[in-house]
C-alpha cells in the first residue's frame, strides 16, 4: 500500500509491506518525504507511532536535507485485525496527515500440529576431531598443569641440593673465617680475641665435619681421637694441634703472636677447612676396602 501526497513541492509517502502477517512475523512500516528543501521534520517519537500491542524490533530515521525516511520493524503477538492510526507530519510550517493501514495477524499453526515448547533429544554422530575441538583446552590445561608438576619437584630437588651444598660445613665456616677477617682483630693486634674465635670456628668446624666433639674437648685430648679416629690426614693433625695450642697459650698470655704469625695460621685454617673434603674421601674409600 502507497500514499503520496504534493506539499508545495514535497511528497509525503507512507508504505505498509503487508497487510496480513503470521503471529511474531517481521513487519515493516516506511515514511518517506522527498524534496524536502532543509525543512524539518516533525513526527511523534520512538514507541508512540504503533498501537501499544505492537512490538518495535528497530526504528531508525536518515535524512540528508532533501529526503527523509523512517523505517519502522515491528511484529505483533496477538491474532487479530489492527489497524496503525494517521497521525500528522510537519514539514517546516505545514502539516499533513498520513492515512491509516489496517493488519491482520494469524496463526499459522494447523490443527493437530505437535508443537514442543523445547526440541527434543537429537543424536549426533561425533567423531575424533569433534571430540577434540570440544575437549582440547581441558586436555591442554591437564597437560600443562603435569608439566608445571614436573618442573616444581625437579626445581625443588636441585634447589634443595644447592641449599644443602650452601649449608655444608665448609662453606658455613668459610663465611665465620671471613667476618672474622673483617673484623680486623689482626690489625688491632688483638691477639687473645682473634685466637679464641679462631679456635671456636676451628673446633665447632671439626666438630660438624669429623664428628668429634671438638667443642668440649681439650686439645691434646682432640687430637688424639681424631688420631684414633684415622678420619683426618697428619697434615690437618698438625695444622690443628699448632693453631689450638697455640691458641691456648694466648688465652692464659704464654704466647705474643706478631701479625705475621696470625695472618699465617689464618690461612693455614682456611686452607684446612677447604681441604678437609679429602680426609673425608679418603675414610670412606678405607671403609669401602
Amino acid at each position: 500500500m502507497l500514499l503520496g501526497f504534493i506539499l508545495q513541492a514535497q511528497t509525503l509517502y507512507s508504505v505498509m509491506e503487508k497487510k496480513t502477517v503470521a503471529l511474531g512475523e517481521p513487519a515493516v512500516y516506511k515514511i518517506r518525504i522527498e524534496n524536502l528543501q532543509g525543512k524539518p521534520v516533525a513526527l511523534p517519537g520512538k514507541n508512540e507511532l504503533l498501537p501499544y500491542h505492537f512490538e518495535e524490533i528497530s526504528d531508525s530515521t536518515t535524512t540528508d536535507g532533501e529526503t527523509f525516511e523512517r523505517v519502522i520493524e515491528f511484529a505483533v503477538f496477538q491474532e487479530g485485525d489492527f489497524e496503525i492510526p494517521a497521525f500528522d507530519v510537519g514539514i517546516g510550517s505545514e502539516t499533513s496527515r498520513t492515512v491509516p493501514y489496517r493488519i491482520s495477524v494469524i496463526n499459522t499453526a494447523q490443527k493437530g500440529d505437535k508443537i514442543h515448547d523445547i526440541k527434543p533429544n537429537q543424536e549426533v554422530a561425533l567423531d575424533l576431531a569433534n571430540y577434540w575441538s570440544m575437549y582440547k583446552w581441558y586436555v591442554l590445561m591437564a597437560l600443562a598443569v603435569i608439566i608445571l608438576l614436573i618442573l616444581y619437584f625437579v626445581l625443588r630437588k636441585f634447589f634443595r641440593r644447592k641449599i644443602k651444598e650452601t649449608a655444608s660445613p665448609s662453606n658455613i665456616t668459610l663465611r665465620k673465617l671471613e667476618k672474622l677477617r673483617k673484623k680486623g682483630l689482626i690489625e688491632k693486634l688483638n691477639y687473645r680475641a682473634f685466637y679464641i674465635e679462631l679456635g671456636d670456628i676451628t673446633r665447632e668446624f671439626i666438630k660438624l665435619q669429623y664428628h668429634v666433639a671438638a667443642d668440649v674437648l681439650l686439645t691434646e685430648d682432640l687430637i688424639n681421637q681424631l688420631r684414633d679416629n684415622q678420619t683426618i690426614s697428619l697434615e690437618n693433625e698438625k695444622v690443628v694441634h699448632e693453631i689450638l695450642h697455640r691458641g691456648d697459650l694466648v688465652k692464659f698470655a704464654k704466647a705474643f703472636p706478631t701479625v705475621l704469625q696470625m695472618e699465617s695460621d689464618f690461612s693455614a685454617v682456611k686452607t684446612f677447612v677447604k681441604h678437609s673434603i679429602k680426609d673425608l674421601e679418603f675414610e670412606k674409600l678405607r671403609k669401602d676396602v
